[in-house]
């Protein structure tokens, strides 16, 4: 919106608006505006959450410890995304469809898991939604969006390679479902990492950040021609959204560290997952998402893992699913665990980076 109406305005060329073109400017501001959204806003919001009795409903067949988190407010989720969505729509550029395609996601996401835990609070059941109406609104909102890119858009269908720059793979028709489902995915691996103070929100920031720069690498013709990435005009508005997802998440972090004083709830975990992959989805990096986002696929795998083998043998693998419980019941304190998970996530940030130039 800002850059339209400098640009209406013909504002391009006076002084301290020549800067607003450039998408590192936007970034940057975009990243400080959700931040100071989140920020400023938390103490408001939180108490109107208390007020209104919106308290974390907290499963009784879960670790002991997490009892007395029982009433802790919930859905903050919903602060994260007026941050991020008010910060997107202000800074990034409105004709760019990419950004419509993000934020589009987000919101049917974040209506999605609203409903989720107003069924949780208001009917006092902690299951919510239940899996099948989860899966089914997924993969139509990412059927949805997909679609629309893969007919209306650039209709680039083909799977690239980490690592491997000679190796492509063109899905054809299938890429619209194999979007959805990498949208849906890692919004899944999101809620099922948000079960300890921090521990998600943490992770969203690095993914985000990183598929900020990547978007920002293959939007520009310089930069994609050189890593011999192919060159997606528009992506690098991605950028700005991306920002805007790390500043709104160092915003709420101050009042979701532990001992959280608010959970995002599914109304965060669920769209923000969803944005993270439809990041990865419209910048060609979802093979590169395995490696990125390892600690929500891993979190969704050890669930997988355990229904699976208790369902055939009887036997669980870990002492409970989420593997982050697991940990927990061996003994770690819930700051070590949340902590050495961002460190694995910083780490395998660091790789995706660089299988960009070893490709």
């Amino acid at each position: 919106m800002i850059l339209f109406l400098v640009e209406a305005l013909g504002l391009s060329q006076a002084t301290g608006f020549g800067v607003a073109p450039y998408i590192s400017f936007r970034a940057g501001m975009a990243m400080l505006t959700a931040l100071l959204v989140s920020f400023l806003l938390g103490p408001t919001f939180i108490r109107w959450l208390q007020k209104k009795q919106l308290g974390q409903q907290v499963r009784d067949d879960g670790p002991k410890t997490h009892l007395s988190k029982s009433g802790t407010p919930t859905m903050g989720g919903a602060l994260i995304l007026f941050a991020v969505l008010g910060s997107g729509l202000l800074w990034m550029d409105l004709r760019n469809r990419y950004c419509w395609y993000v934020i589009g996601i987000t919101f049917f996401y974040g209506l999605m898991g609203f409903m989720d835990d107003y069924l949780k609070i208001a009917k006092k059941n902690t299951q919510g939604l239940s899996a099948r109406q989860k899966l089914g609104l997924q993969f139509l909102i990412g059927i949805s969006f997909c679609g629309f890119e893969y007919f209306y858009g650039a209709g680039d269908s083909n799977l690239l390679f980490p690592f491997l720059k000679d190796l492509s793979f063109d899905l054809g028709i299938l890429y619209v479902g194999f979007g959805a489902l990498v949208i849906s995915g890692t919004s899944n691996g999101v809620n099922l990492t948000d079960g300890l103070d921090g521990l998600a929100i943490g992770p969203i920031m690095i993914n985000a950040a990183c598929l900020g720069i990547l978007g920002y690498l293959t939007g520009n013709a310089v930069f994609a021609e050189y890593l011999n990435y192919p060159f997606l005009a528009g992506t690098g508005e991605l950028a700005i959204f991306a920002a805007a997802l790390v500043g709104a998440g160092l915003g709420f972090l101050w009042y979701n560290t532990y001992p959280a004083q608010v959970f995002m709830g599914d109304t965060g975990s669920l769209p923000l997952g969803a944005a993270i992959g439809a990041l990865a989805v419209f910048t060609k990096h979802e093979i590169l998402l395995l490696i990125l986002g390892g600690v929500f696929l891993v979190e969704g795998l050890s669930v997988i893992a355990q229904v699976t083998s208790f369902k055939l043998t009887g036997k669980r693998i870990f002492r409970m699913a989420p593997i982050h419980h697991h940990f927990e019941l061996k003994g770690w304190p819930e700051p070590k665990v949340i902590v050495r998970f961002w460190i694995i996530s910083i780490i395998l940030a660091l790789i995706s980076l660089l299988s960009v130039k070893l490709r």
